[in-house]
Parts: C-alpha cells; structure tokens; sequence
C-alpha cells in the first residue's frame, strides 16, 4: 500500500485542471484544516475532496470492489476510513466550511466533471454571497 499515492492523484489532476480552467482559484492540502482537503476555494469556504470509489466505498460502483484473501482485514479498513471521512466533513462543517466530494469515476468525463465543479462551486458560491 505504499505505492498509493495521496496526493496529486490522476482523479485529482483532473478535478484541479478543470477549476482552474474554470478560473476558480484554491488551495491545495491546507494542513490546518481537518482530512487535509484535496483543494480548498477560501473565499467562498468551500473544501473539496477527490475520493478514490475503491478506498472511500462508492456505493453502487463498480470500482468498489471488494479483495477476496483476507477479507475482515479490509473490510475493517474500509469502515475506518468511512468514519474518517464523516469525521472530517462534520468538523469542517462545524468551522463553518462546506465539504463537497468528487469521486474518481466522476472524473473519467470532462464535460460532467465541469457541469457538477459548475453547478457545486459556481452556484453555490453566488447564492451565499447573496
């Protein structure tokens, strides 16, 4: 497990290359934040998390899948890692940021990458504003 990477992620590449596109400014894995986000949009408080659908259990994805050998090993693993998240995203909430997720298989098609990057960041971001 070594070999995963946790930072500059292909998924990740991708979602960070379409908001840039999008002319969206962030930051990327701000440490004094809780589940160090994958990027950060400080000006309208938003954190965004590029979940792997195998590591985070994307329900109903084919990516999700289950290793046969050894399987209470991972299945313990992976409710850590569920409980995790949810933790993160409660204490963001709690610090008065908004916690949007992205998963991989989202990111396989440009165009509906950037309508829900669209519709989570850009919309979102003007109504609060209001």
């Amino acid at each position: 497990m070594r070999r995963v990477r946790q930072k500059d992620t292909l998924p990740e590449l991708r979602v960070r290359r379409i908001a840039h596109a999008m002319g969206l400014r962030f930051r990327l894995h701000r440490k004094d934040l809780p589940g160090r986000p994958d990027l950060v949009f400080p000006k309208s408080r938003i954190c965004l998390f590029v979940h792997g659908c195998f590591w985070h259990r994307h329900g109903g994805c084919r990516l999700a899948s289950t290793p046969k050998s050894n399987g209470g090993f991972w299945l313990s693993k992976f409710d850590r890692n569920i409980e995790r998240d949810e933790c993160n995203a409660r204490d963001l909430e709690a610090l008065g940021w908004r916690v949007v997720v992205i998963w991989e298989c989202e990111t396989r098609d440009a165009e509906t990458l950037y309508q829900k990057l669209r519709r989570e960041l850009i919309k979102r971001s003007t109504e609060e504003s209001k």
